[in-house]
């Protein structure tokens, strides 16, 4: 398997971050849609993929393309894939999620059940049985039907890729740690800047930012679907990707990365997590408010989730939090801010026009990524 088709969804308005990543690991870009890339590479970049990728949420093998408008249609395509190459004899296999957008085809338990039975009497032929025992390794499948079309594909993740393995302690809305890294991504920051979280809850920006900084791979410690794939993935190729990735961590660095919030048990959780994650003595964590944002330092960023007031008894506080956020915003001489917000009065409270914003979903919820850009620091000049 010289050349797969490899899909990886993403959070809707990151595309441009997600590309940018696997172009950098060497891959070729076949196709960018909303919310999900699709590029090519052997069964090395699969383990790749799973444990570099910083903003895809799965990694997956497209084992088709088809076009049906009935389920007759649905079936015989289905049927006519080539599932030896992937599904053993032994092998448990179900369609986990479908979906349908704009199509003839909308019911999706109806189009996993169609799903299945296709690969079903496929394999019946491939293995000359009539019954399969599934006691193997599990092939999750899913379906995405979009105008007609259906991208059918096996997930090697398993878990979403956003579980990173180190939050183990969380706040009641944080934001994933894949959109974290993206919106940290879309940002000129590097780990010669400061950086300031003053909504920091359990931890994820500075800590997503720390990774980054320290050159840590996000999928080091977590395991993957695939890795159980033995008959057609090699156990060496996961190791061969994850030492790659050993190789390239540089956690001996100095670097500005700090966390605030009001919630001081918010702030004991980030420092648990941020242990986990193996970047705790590249971050420091304060309990402080808002109103206590300041920094000696020029040029720094302040990245951030401030609350949203999705529940209504919060809506009261917002106005004062994003006018304090913007006094003091204000106050950092140089410095840029981004914020991601739900909120509509976002610029109006801070006082502020934003420099540009752009529409991102984070979960269901349209949210604004509002740009504030600071002057660029003068070349050769400690920052």
């Amino acid at each position: 398997m010289d050349k797969l088709h490899l899909i990886v969804p993403c959070h809707f308005g990151v595309e441009s971050v997600l590309k940018r990543e696997i172009i950098d690991l060497g891959y070729e870009i076949e196709r960018v849609e909303d919310g999900r890339i699709t590029f090519s590479g052997n069964l090395l970049a699969i383990c790749r993929a799973n444990v570099f990728l910083r903003t895809a949420e799965r990694v997956m093998i497209q084992v088709g393309r088809v076009k049906a408008q009935t389920y007759d249609e649905l079936f015989e395509a289905v049927k006519a894939l080539k599932w030896s190459d992937f599904i053993p004899e032994n092998g448990k296999f179900w369609v986990k999620k479908a979906s349908s957008v704009k199509s003839k085809l909308f019911s999706p338990s109806d189009i996993q059940r169609i799903v299945k039975k296709a690969i079903v009497e496929n394999l019946k032929q491939e293995y000359g049985v009539s019954w399969f025992s599934e006691d193997g390794a599990s092939y999750p499948i899913r379906v995405f039907f979009y105008k007609d079309e259906a991208v059918i594909a096996l997930d090697t993740s398993g878990e979403s890729l956003h579980k990173r393995g180190y939050r183990y302690y969380t706040s009641k809305a944080p934001i994933s740690e894949t959109l974290a890294a993206a919106l940290i991504m879309l940002t000129p920051w590097n780990k010669d800047r400061i950086l300031v979280d003053p909504f920091c809850g359990c931890g994820t920006f500075p800590i997503e930012a720390a990774m980054i900084a320290a050159n840590i791979a996000p999928g080091m410690n977590r395991e993957f679907t695939g890795e159980t794939w033995t008959n057609f993935i090699d156990k060496k190729l996961w190791y061969q990707a994850v030492n790659e990735a050993n190789d390239k961590i540089n956690d001996d660095i100095e670097t500005d990365i700090q966390g605030y919030d009001i919630d001081g048990e918010m702030i004991e959780y980030s420092r648990k997590n941020a242990i986990n994650a193996g970047v705790e003595h590249l971050i420091h964590f304060q309990e402080r408010p808002v109103s206590g944002l300041s920094h000696r330092k020029k040029y720094g960023f302040i990245i951030t989730n401030p609350p949203y007031g999705e529940r209504l008894e919060e809506q009261k506080s917002l106005q004062k939090i994003y006018t304090t956020l913007g006094e003091k915003y204000k106050a950092l001489d140089s410095w840029s801010a981004f914020i991601i917000s739900s909120y509509e009065n976002v610029e109006k409270d801070m006082g502020i026009k934003a420099t540009k914003n752009r529409k991102i979903y984070n979960g269901m919820i349209k949210t604004y990524y509002y740009q504030f850009m600071g002057p660029k620091p003068p070349k050769n000049k400690n920052k």
